[in-house]
């Protein structure tokens, strides 16, 4: 009996060894196991190995199943019938209208798809499938052929093996059907390999048209086998059959292939249903019994009906997001050239309410594209709905930049998403998806400030002040007040703009990176007091679903998540905003000796970097006057910053070198920002208006001071301010220069003239190269401003003698 096992076993093990050759011809592997089998019959009844005598006899059903598939494969068959457009309306249970949309969304989804497929080469080798690989792939049991664990890849290799030619309808479908029937594969089985091959080969299937007609025939077939569609299953429940195949296409990632399976499938279902009320009308069955088949019908084509649409916008989206601009606004990051993930309706249907908007969101940031291309995309929406309201104030929106760029479809595409999901893609929504997406992805990389900028861009957007506030404050907590607070520290610490070393230890940036982000959180706490007011002129928005995508399920919207927000404490978000003014001002201008906490008292140094929405004792009352000496100095220092920045002439390289860079994107008005500071500082607003006044005349940007001095309240005053800048502008054409005609000149001019113009510093004149004429205005415009029996009224009368007596004689 050992010896007989020992015998067995290595028969067994030999003959295995001879099957996993790759060597060995088929009819050498079939010839032996049939020699072996043929062998062992004619033992004698008692020393007949059973288990090695079935072993072969399974492989030997197999090696005759591989056999059978490969000759019907290798038959030169050809399905020579005609295929139009009307013979796949019929089949598919569509009218014209249906399968010309039905076409031309798979047409532009094949369009896009191809733009951004890599290369590939057709593989010759479908179809086909060594013996080896075959026998390692399935095994035989009690008449039942079933598949061992294998790879999604091996999976399809088999499916294709059995199923590519007749997919092509190079290989008859009847045959195939029966042949694997007959051997044992049950149905569910091979519709599972069938719709494996199908949404795999999604390229070839789009190619090609026919190949519908294929799957239809193969499916009907499958569907007629036994114990495929359960004849007696609860008429109250769904088929289990049609459930699998539901449920691959709702897993497939190939939305092409899934959407037309499941046209086939809805069809198929179609007309065996219709087959068996037909049959159980004629079997005359009673009434009952045709009502439950009817309900079972009309559920069953419901889950149809649902999944071809839920299908549709999936095909629909993941058409837009394989768009691209033709040219890209800007270098992309590399966490722009991140690829995206691919969609299915279950990802989808996993992804929580906020999963659409937050797929396009992912796209958008790749595409790097105003938003406003977001909103131009949308006014054919407006166009089509006249009637509905528009909520929310428009803040004097910059048109769009990038129109120029050639966006080529993507305008079409994206209008198309938002027909598509009118409750999902709502431009708030998709605004607020947009604006989450690229601080997440700026807080990756805070060296990319574009990010952030274009952040708050979206964040501007938003028209809802629900929405608005709600985004802008968590933005505000989970990413921004850390940094914010780390800035203020070290500029404190170090009383000046910090070099970019420390910038990057303290605050995770350089130091350009570190001006543009204090710019931005400044936008951001602006907005977020603009939409602290507007809030009480609008609802909340209602967060709809789309009827198609009403069990989604996952995690909460950004949105749902942004409307859970409190209130904030307007004070208190104005007091950061004072400060982050001041931080912003430090860094663009590279200003010395400020410490920025110093401006603030105990009470106002206590209320920073607290949450919000916090009721915070801040400064009230009068301020200390020592306190509000020091503002002034900082705000002068900051117009004076502001004006060098804008007119000045660069004198020599060295003072160029210090110059600060003007940051990213929009830069503030910052005299007039100054001014609001002021306002919050304590601080006279009119002498910083004086002081900007000043500023330009210094610079000899006379026409813009012209311009400001109409802000300004106490006009005597700067009317003495400017009387000693042009003093300053005569002195030097007169005695910096040191020609004889100035010399004479000034001998010409009264004794008090004289001896002011010789007591004036023309080293503070940052332009000395204005014209005569222009000075000649400026004088006029003193005597204009000051009254008659001001004290140095008479000087100015004089000045102008010296004017005209030098433009005459220089």
């Amino acid at each position: 009996s050992t010896l007989k096992e020992k015998n067995s076993l290595g028969f067994g093990r030999a003959l295995e060894s001879i099957l996993a050759s790759e060597r060995l011809p088929f009819s050498c592997l079939r010839n032996i196991t049939q020699t072996l089998m043929d062998t062992l019959k004619n033992q004698e009844l008692e020393s007949i190995d059973e288990g090695l005598l079935q072993f072969c006899a399974n492989k030997l059903k197999l090696l005759h199943l591989y056999e059978s598939v490969s000759q019907l494969n290798s038959l030169d068959f050809h399905s020579d019938t005609p295929f139009s457009d009307n013979d796949l309306a019929v089949l598919l249970r569509l009218d014209e209208k249906e399968l010309l949309k039905l076409q031309a969304l798979l047409e532009k989804y094949k369009e896009e798809k191809t733009r951004t497929a890599t290369v590939r080469f057709s593989d010759d080798k479908d179809g086909v499938l060594p013996v080896k690989t075959f026998l390692e792939y399935l095994e035989y049991e009690k008449d039942v052929i079933n598949i061992k664990k294998i790879s999604e890849e091996e999976y399809v290799a088999l499916g294709s093996f059995f199923f590519w030619k007749c997919l092509h309808g190079e290989s008859s479908t009847e045959d195939m059907c029966h042949t694997l029937e007959s051997a044992g594969l049950s149905p569910q089985l091979l519709l599972s390999l069938l719709l494996s091959v199908w949404l795999s080969k999604e390229k070839d299937i789009l190619d090609k048209p026919q190949s519908v007609c294929c799957l239809h025939t193969m499916l009907s077939l499958l569907s007629k086998m036994k114990v495929a569609i359960d004849e007696t299953w609860d008429s109250q429940s769904v088929s289990p059959w049609w459930q699998q195949m539901r449920t691959a296409c709702i897993q497939s990632e190939n939305n092409g292939a899934a959407l037309l399976s499941a046209h086939v499938g809805h069809s198929v279902a179609a007309q065996i249903s219709n087959n068996m009320t037909e049959k159980k009308t004629v079997l005359g069955a009673d009434s009952e019994a045709l009502t439950d088949s009817w309900e079972a019908l009309s559920l069953d084509t419901e889950y149809w009906k649902l999944l071809l649409k839920q299908l549709e916008d999936c095909l629909i989206l993941q058409t837009l997001l394989h768009s691209k601009a033709n040219s890209p606004a800007s270098k992309p990051s590399s966490l722009q050239a991140e690829p995206l993930p691919r969609l299915s309706v279950k990802k989808l249907l996993a992804g929580g309410k906020g999963g659409i908007a937050d797929s396009v969101a992912k796209w958008i940031f790749k595409q790097d594209f105003s938003p406003e291309v977001l909103k131009l995309a949308n006014k054919e929406r407006d166009a089509e709905n006249p009637d509905e309201p528009k909520e929310g104030i428009n803040r004097g929106l910059p048109e769009v930049s990038e129109v120029d760029m050639n966006l080529g479809a993507i305008p079409d595409l994206l209008h198309l998403a938002y027909k598509q999901f009118p409750c999902s893609l709502e431009l708030d929504v998709l605004h607020a998806h947009c604006c989450w997406e690229y601080v997440v992805q700026w807080n990756k990389d805070p060296e990319e400030a574009r990010f952030f900028v274009r952040s708050i861009e979206h964040l501007k957007h938003i028209l809802n002040a629900h929405v608005q506030n709600g985004v802008a404050l968590m933005m505000w907590n989970t990413f921004l007040v850390k940094r914010f607070s780390a800035a203020t520290y070290l500029m404190d610490k170090v009383g000046k703009s910090p070099k970019d070393r420390l910038c990057r230890r303290d605050v995770g940036m350089s130091d350009t990176a570190m001006t543009s982000f204090l710019g931005s959180c400044l936008d951001l706490l602006q907005t977020l007091m603009e939409a602290d007011v507007s809030r009480d002129e609008m609802q909340a928005p209602v967060l709809d679903t789309e009827d198609a995508w009403l069990t989604v399920e996952g995690p909460i919207s950004i949105v749902e998540l942004a409307l859970e927000q409190k209130h904030v404490h307007y004070p208190l978000v104005e007091h950061h905003s004072v400060l982050c003014s001041v931080l912003y001002a430090v860094m663009r201008f590279a200003l010395k000796t400020v410490k920025p906490l110093s401006l603030f008292d105990s009470k106002g140094k206590n209320a920073f970097f607290k949450d919000l929405t916090s009721i915070q004792l801040l400064p009230s009352g009068e301020m200390d006057p020592n306190f509000i000496s020091v503002r002034q100095q900082f705000l002068l220092k900051v117009v004076s910053a502001a004006v060098q920045a804008q007119h000045s002439v660069v004198k020599d390289k060295e003072s160029s070198e210090e110059a600060p860079s003007a940051p990213f994107g929009k830069d503030q008005d910052w005299p007039v920002l100054a001014v609001d500071l002021a306002h919050h500082l304590q601080v006279s607003e009119d002498v910083i208006r004086r002081h900007y006044v000043g500023e330009l005349y210094n610079y000899g940007v006379d026409h813009l001071g012209e311009e400001a001095i109409l802000q300004v309240h106490d006009r005597e005053v700067l009317a003495s301010q400017l009387l000693v800048l042009t003093g300053q502008r005569l002195a030097h054409a007169l005695l910096h220069t040191q020609t004889r005609e100035g010399m004479e000149l000034l001998a010409r001019l009264p004794p008090t003239l004289c001896t002011w113009l010789k007591a004036m510093n023309p080293q503070d004149l940052q332009n000395t190269e204005v014209p005569i004429a222009t000075t000649a205005k400026l004088v006029n415009k003193v005597i204009e401003l000051l009254p008659e029996n001001h004290g140095q009224y008479s000087l100015a009368l004089h000045l102008i003698e010296a004017v005209e007596a030098i433009s005459t004689s220089l």
